[in-house]
């Protein structure tokens, strides 16, 4: 198995993407998410010119915030510098359009678009539609220098629901999701994939389709527990995010938030919803994956860490990895918080990676 690493695009933090480099972390997926860190496309530019062997792309790009040439143009850019490591993540958009107070794209928009986009980062004349209107669209200098199109760029599509998943089968190289990290989760999403892949005659399995699921690890030391208050500095933001979400699902799709313990739900609700409605979407969203907001602290709880986290000693990491590994998940990948990101980074990086298998490219 592969571990990657999500960054959250920060552009004068290029040492930590060469530190995960150096530590063999496989991916390097920036973040894009333009109200909250550093522009993805400006970050892995600098990123490409610094590294020389780790896969770069988006973890994942926005449909919703940019139009697909304008996407694939901005991949060919990057893999122009960095030839044949670059791949594109692309999804409908959690944080970058609800920042903005819009929902992510629709799922018939997103298929068509991801359609053009396959075409697009293969350097082909598409059919694109933009502003209501659909035109034959290429890049008129591929081979002046500007771009790279020869060298492929595999797609991997950000999806969560069954709509999305079925698409990802579908047109995708690729799946980016983030499922509670245990096999039972794994497996079923490799049913719901392989189902929607064969409706279009698509065979994919493990061997030629990349499964990635997004979640952050803590290695515990001798004697340490889950509730430590270590362990929920250096994973509490990404367990947060959580939360952020299934707000979200619940507030805008009328989702109900299961598995959460009802008065803790109830008591998070209710704080987010002291902020009137036509300014919340800037206040969900706040230290997103980054920090956790003072308030927000008291939601931090083993029980949520452990439902969205790894969580364990170097030998218990390593078991729960190949778990994985053997119910079909191609990578992990992780995301630290800022303020311990190091830390997390040298664990994982001496404490887990060497004593696992790498996945076959």
């Amino acid at each position: 198995m592969d571990i990657g690493l999500c960054w959250a695009s920060k552009i004068d933090d290029i040492d930590y993407v060469v530190e995960a480099e150096r530590l063999g972390f496989s991916h390097l997926w920036a973040a894009d998410s333009q109200m909250i860190w550093s522009d993805c496309y400006a970050a892995l530019a600098l990123v490409a010119q610094a590294t020389t062997t780790m896969q770069i792309g988006t973890g994942v790009a926005v449909a919703g915030t940019r139009p697909a040439a304008v996407n694939a143009a901005a991949h060919a850019t990057i893999n122009q510098l960095a030839p044949g490591r670059v791949f594109c993540g692309i999804g409908t958009g959690n944080t970058a359009m609800r920042i903005m107070g819009h929902k992510p794209i629709p799922m018939r928009e997103f298929g068509g678009y991801l359609g053009e986009l396959r075409s697009l980062l293969d350097g082909k004349e598409t059919e694109v539609t933009f502003r209501g209107a659909t035109a034959p669209t290429k890049h008129l200098m591929p081979d002046s220098g500007f771009v790279n199109f020869k060298d492929r760029i595999p797609m991997y599509v950000s999806a969560f629901g069954p709509k999305a998943m079925a698409i990802a089968a579908q047109l995708g190289d690729g799946l980016v999701m983030s499922v509670p990290p245990v096999p039972a989760a794994v497996e079923a999403t490799w049913t719901r994939l392989r189902n929607a892949a064969a409706q279009v005659g698509r065979s994919i399995g493990p061997d030629n389709y990349l499964t990635c699921t997004l979640t952050t690890m803590v290695v515990l030391e001798e004697g340490e527990t889950v509730a430590s208050r270590r362990v929920a500095d250096e994973c509490g933001a990404f367990a947060i995010a959580g939360l952020h979400y299934a707000y979200e699902q619940s507030r805008q799709l009328g989702r109900s938030a299961p598995g959460f313990d009802p008065e803790m739900w109830r008591d998070y609700v209710a704080m987010l919803e002291r902020v009137p409605e036509e300014r919340r979407h800037m206040r969900i969203h706040a230290g997103h994956n980054c920090w956790v907001e003072p308030e927000e602290e008291q939601f931090i709880t083993p029980e949520l860490i452990e439902r969205t986290c790894l969580v364990g000693t170097d030998d218990q990491l390593v078991a729960r990895l190949n778990e994985l590994d053997g119910a079909g998940l191609s990578q992990l990948m992780i995301l630290p918080p800022l303020a311990s990101k190091e830390k997390v980074l040298h664990d994982i990086g001496t404490k887990v990676i060497p004593r696992l298998t790498p996945t076959a490219k």
